[in-house]
Parts: structure tokens; C-alpha cells; sequence
């Protein structure tokens, strides 16, 4: 979790920095932040979409000019042509409905995140289709012998 705020670092968003690590065996295999496609500008400079047109979060995703940190980094490991079926993807803050199911047919086992997002039918799906999902605790990584 520690490498996820790390990479949430890299994020040009205004209203939330969001990193995401997918992992398999032990091995990092993709990294990804929310913030804009290449060659667009950052939100940093011309102001917040969502926030000028006063959506609120949780709500109208597609009225972003960025990507969530779930999408990069499954858009990453496609780039690299690095398999992420069977991966646990650790990320900052739970999943918007839209990488939820991105995740779903991505193949991810687990999902550990930290913050949750307001959005009931991501969480249902999830459930729905067996991905095990953890809030992260440092406690809980020490019992399992994860680290953080």
C-alpha cells in the first residue's frame, strides 16, 4: 500500500490522488494513477471538469477528462503485455463501478484497498462475482505476512 500512495503522488487530479498496484507472486506487474491520456493537458492546469459542472463524487464518471488509477493500470500492463489474470490489485481507494468491471473481466482475485468511494453498485458486484475484497490495515498485513 505503501507503493500505491507513492504512485498516487504522480496524479495531476484536483480533487483526489488515486494510486493502484496490481501484484502476482509477490512481484509488482503494473502501476497506475488517475489523471489524464497522454499528450492531453492536466487538470492541474485548465481546472476540473467535474468541479465546474458542480458533479458530485461517486456520480457521471464519464464527465472526467481522466482515467481512474484501476484503468491505467490495466491499460499499462496491456501495453507491456503483462498478464494480470489471478493479480491483487492494491489500491488507495476502492473501485468506481466502471474499473469494477474492468477489474472483473481483467481477471483480478483480490482487491485491497483503503478508502472507500461512494458507489453501493461497484461494492455489489464485486461480491457478486467473488473477487475477495479487503479493507487494508497495517495489522492485517503484519498477520499474513504481507507488507504494507
Amino acid at each position: 500500500m505503501d507503493i500505491a500512495h507513492l504512485v498516487a503522488r504522480r496524479s495531476t487530479c484536483l480533487r483526489r490522488q488515486v494510486g493502484a498496484v496490481m501484484v502476482k507472486d509477490r512481484n509488482i506487474l503494473a502501476t497506475g494513477y488517475n489523471g489524464t491520456p497522454k499528450g492531453i493537458t492536466h487538470c492541474s492546469e485548465t481546472g476540473c471538469l467535474r468541479e465546474q459542472l458542480k458533479v458530485p463524487s461517486g456520480q457521471r464518471h464519464e464527465l472526467c477528462r481522466g482515467l481512474h488509477a484501476e484503468q491505467n493500470a490495466i491499460i499499462q500492463a496491456a501495453s507491456h503485455g503483462v498478464n494480470i489474470a489471478n493479480s491483487t490489485l492494491y489500491c488507495t481507494t476502492s473501485p468506481c463501478i466502471i474499473c469494477t468491471k474492468m477489474l472483473i473481466n481483467a481477471g483480478i482475485k483480490k482487491i485491497i484497498y483503503l478508502e472507500g468511494y461512494p458507489d453501493e453498485l461497484s461494492m455489489d458486484m464485486l461480491d457478486e462475482s467473488g473477487i475477495e475484497v479487503t479493507v487494508f490495515s497495517r495489522e492485517n498485513a503484519q498477520k499474513t505476512g504481507g507488507t504494507p
